[in-house]
């Protein structure tokens, strides 16, 4: 399965790092350029 999340504050965030602890392939989106590079 895969998912997308836009929007990785403080419900997008921890809703991503969930599904992808869970086996999904997780995609996603911020206009923070900084939360992109330390989550990849």
């Amino acid at each position: 399965m895969k998912i997308g999340i836009i929007g990785l504050g403080y419900v997008g965030l921890p809703l991503s790092l969930q599904f992808a602890r869970s086996g999904v392939d997780v995609t996603g989106l911020d206009v923070d350029d900084k939360k992109i590079v330390a989550l990849n």
